[in-house]
């Protein structure tokens, strides 16, 4: 019987062979050591992320000892028990993502393309024109960075500081979290509370053109709290940043494997989107998604009792072949694309616009500025975590 280890090196090397054997032989899989529920097929995802009044967000109605310790870390989070996006259920969840969804709105998005090509560009005119680039430091880590400081309205000399918060916060999203990130954790969202406190401050007085200004907005007219509004931007940050980062670097060691898709790209940009849509499929930036049981529910033959945790891996159902012919292969122009790198159902993420626009920026960009884009010297680092898949490092060779 296949069992479920991430643990092994070669489960971060190559998640999709333990994945794919775990969907032949035991596609809703008991995992003890994650106390967990593991689900492989594509229709089983689905299913789950569709029905939120089935399958909660909020770890807090966990059962057994996961659960005591997920309420046990909410209760020390310096946010207590304000609400994000990613942890309510409707309606509450509703409420709230009409409110965002009305500042956060994809002519707000397309709004930023040109600022974004900006950003490419000056990162990219940093790069050397031929020899070695290491595209993590370069390009994939800053943009993301950049884009959404701006947007929340932080100015450039707080960006470093803000990849170190955001990386701080990243790190929970592990196996199994040492109390040491657990800490850094806690200490960095009080940092945080502090810091987006000062600005939402600052906006009520003087409002400017950006997302906090829009937030405190909606806080005035009592459909936000000022605690909501700290929890939303420091989901921004986590959720705008790690992600693209993510899909970025997958995509381009996607390419690197591909010299002719690159090719292809490169004489004919128009067919970028679509190719995007494909590396958020080959080698899905969010591996997995976690949702808990709210009643006794039968997937697969196997009885979910109340309270159990199920964890939809993503990455697993992007390369179902119930769903996507031949998935183990990269296909540009693979049409439909139903992946759930996004999710799917209430909680389908609300910066998938801005993921995609930024995506598209860059490797227009980094296409047009090279005509060669091959692997450079010394080996590509994974970082990432279970639920996060991505790299620390990537050396091109480019001319």
């Amino acid at each position: 019987m296949a069992v479920f280890n991430p643990f092994v090196p070669s489960f971060k090397a190559n998640p999709y062979l333990q994945y794919g054997r775990l969907r032949d032989e035991d596609p809703v899989h008991r995992s003890i050591a994650m106390q967990s529920w593991i689900l492989t097929r594509y229709e089983d995802c689905l299913t789950v992320l569709r029905d939120p009044s089935s399958f909660s967000s909020d770890g807090r109605n966990a059962g057994g000892q996961l659960g005591d310790v997920i309420r046990q870390q909410r209760a020390e989070s310096p946010l207590g028990e304000a609400q994000t996006l990613l942890s309510i259920d409707p309606p509450a969840h509703t409420r709230m993502r009409a409110i965002v969804n009305r500042v956060f709105t994809p002519r707000r998005v397309e709004a930023l393309r040109p600022r974004i090509e900006e950003i490419a560009r000056e990162l990219l005119a940093a790069a050397p024109a031929e020899g070695g680039f290491e595209l993590m430091a370069g390009l994939a880590q800053p943009l993301p960075v950049i884009v959404i400081a701006e947007l929340l309205g932080v100015p450039p000399s707080d960006r470093a500081q803000f990849k170190e918060w955001s990386n701080a916060l990243a790190a929970t999203t592990d196996v199994m979290n040492s109390e040491a990130v657990l800490n850094q954790a806690r200490e960095t969202t009080a940092e945080l509370i502090d810091y987006f406190g000062r600005f939402v401050s600052e906006r009520r007085v003087a409002p400017q053109d950006d997302l906090i200004s829009a937030l405190v907005a909606a806080e005035e007219a009592e459909q936000l709290t000022h605690d909501e509004i700290l929890a939303f931007a420091i989901l921004l940050l986590v959720a705008g940043n790690e992600t693209t980062t993510n899909l970025i670097g997958n995509g381009t060691q996607s390419l690197l494997d591909r010299p002719e898709v690159a090719d292809r790209l490169r004489a004919a940009p128009a067919g970028v989107p679509t190719a995007i849509e494909e590396m958020l499929r080959f080698d899905s930036p969010v591996q997995a998604v976690v949702r808990i049981s709210l009643g006794d529910v039968v997937i697969g033959e196997k009885t979910i009792e109340q309270g159990d945790v199920l964890m939809m891996m993503l990455g697993a159902a992007n390369h179902d072949p119930e769903q996507f012919a031949e998935p183990g292969e990269f296909d540009p122009a693979r049409d439909p694309n139903r992946h759930l790198s996004f999710g799917m159902g209430p909680h389908f993420c609300l910066g998938a616009p801005l993921a995609r626009l930024e995506a598209e920026v860059t490797f227009n960009a980094l296409l047009s500025r090279y005509a060669s884009i091959g692997r450079g010297e010394g080996d590509p680092e994974r970082g990432g975590t279970l639920l996060l898949r991505g790299l620390t490092k990537l050396p091109l060779a480019v001319a």
